[in-house]
């Protein structure tokens, strides 16, 4: 683009042309002979701030400006040109040059740099050899004499672990050196105590094999670790984006891989049908397994596990409005006092005017006469599913996957009670801390708390 057509009355012109015609922003660029995203850019630009914005601008922030703009851009997940929109940023890759620089160097990174070249520093003289006029330095002289000291003596450190087992430093060592001191000390300062041209590092520095997703990687492996390898790449990047990384799932996938880490692989579920025990309630639900509001559809079952010879039995409810377990109990036998007591204490969480359908298998706990009236009694209307068909009733099933194939199969339990109790822990991390993607990245308690507040 010439300089001719940088000028305000020219960006005026193809504003004005675009909003005051149908030709589109190709089209319009097109016509004025310029790249499409400029005519973007200037018309969100004036519309958000004026004719003012269309001026040539001069940039001139500090490194607490542009550190603020950068938390604002990942905090709220904008783009960067959508960051360059909000706050009136002509050049939008000024803002991608930022983001490089601190996240290698943080604040101090951002400082701007003085035009001109750098002052040569003088050489340091022993304190022995201080005389008089030395000692009328001014106190600016004395700070920059302390500081380039600091960097030397860092350098030094540093070259010392590597000349005791070379004969000599290359520039390429050297300079490995100063970009591991950068972020301490001043440039001229390490590049001073090196001895070496600032070309001949920034030679090196862009020919060195840095990382750039270095960070992410080491955030990719906390994430992994904390939930115990239960996340795959679409939960993780869904918890970057949360954190402001906007990395695409497909380069969290890749990164991954690079690092070898895998979800876990999910085992074969337990069959649990037995057949017809009793009188059996119609199909309700219909694999309808979503809900419009809390404690309007639940589904239960029973699923086994099997430690050192003996087993487990465990009876949740979960709520098909945020898949949340509102309820579950556990017992060494699958008595029915067991899916009483859960039931009991699910129903302590429903209000007067809640109408719920609770969704079961044709388990004989579920066919007694006993468990049918207390529903009875609650205003609760059952469903269960076909003979035999679990696909009926999928969510509980999946759940129990999930469970298994994230804590039972993980993990090698040496007591009932120690499982026991990591499934009460599991059952609190899934309701409060895993988030799942059909909620938008959000845990079960989060969904619904925050539903609650729009509400």
């Amino acid at each position: 683009m010439s300089r001719l057509k940088r000028t305000v009355e020219f960006k005026l012109e193809v504003v004005n042309h675009f909003f005051h015609t149908n030709d589109g922003q190709r089209r319009t660029a097109a016509i004025y002979g310029i790249d499409q995203g400029h005519v973007r850019l200037w018309a969100n630009l004036y519309k958000r701030h004026g004719i003012q914005c269309l001026e040539k601008q001069r940039l001139n922030l500090s490194a607490e400006e542009k550190e603020a703009i950068i938390l604002y851009k990942r905090k709220n997940h904008l783009s960067t040109r959508q960051a360059a929109e909000h706050f009136n940023i002509h050049a939008i890759n000024t803002i991608t040059a930022w983001e490089k620089l601190y996240d290698e160097g943080g604040l101090q990174a951002l400082t701007p740099l003085k035009l001109g070249r750098p002052p040569v520093m003088k050489p340091i003289k022993p304190i022995a050899s201080i005389n008089k006029k030395d000692a009328d330095l001014s106190k600016d002289d004395l700070l920059q004499q302390l500081a380039y000291l600091r960097a030397e003596v860092d350098y030094l450190k540093k070259l010392g672990s590597l000349s005791s087992a070379k004969a000599q430093i290359s520039s390429k060592e050297k300079s490995r050196l100063i970009i591991e001191l950068r972020h301490i000390h001043c440039l001229s300062s390490l590049l001073t105590a090196a001895r070496m041209a600032r070309s001949t590092f920034y030679y090196w520095y862009s020919h060195s094999n840095s990382d750039k997703y270095s960070n992410e990687k080491r955030l990719i492996q906390t994430l992994y670790h904390q939930h115990k390898g239960r996340y795959g790449y679409r939960r993780i990047t869904s918890t970057l984006r949360r954190k402001g990384y906007l990395l695409n799932h497909k380069t969290v996938q890749k990164l991954m891989q690079q690092l070898k880490l895998t979800s876990l692989i999910r085992r074969k579920k337990y069959q649990s049908y037995k057949g017809a025990y009793g009188k059996a309630a119609p199909n309700i639900l219909k694999r309808q397994f979503t809900a419009t509001r809390p404690n309007q559809k639940w589904v239960t079952d029973v699923t086994e596990f099997y430690v050192n010879g003996k087993k487990l039995y465990l009876s949740p409810i979960l709520d098909l409005y945020n898949g949340e377990i509102i309820a579950w109990q556990t017992s060494d036998r699958p008595h029915q006092h067991m899916v009483i007591k859960m039931f009991k204490s699910a129903c302590e969480k429903l209000k007067p005017t809640d109408t719920v359908v609770l969704h079961s298998d044709q388990g004989w706990q579920y066919q007694l006469q006993s468990y049918q009236h207390l529903l009875q009694q609650n205003d609760v209307k059952q469903s269960m599913s076909r003979k035999g068909n679990c696909l009926d009733n999928a969510v509980m099933e999946n759940f129990f996957g999930h469970l298994k194939s994230e804590l039972f199969y993980l993990e090698k339990f040496e007591s009932i009670d120690q499982l026991k109790r990591s499934v009460d822990e599991y059952i609190h991390y899934y309701n409060h801390e895993r988030i799942k993607m059909k909620l938008g990245g959000l845990s079960p308690v989060e969904y619904r708390t925050q539903s609650l507040f729009a509400a």
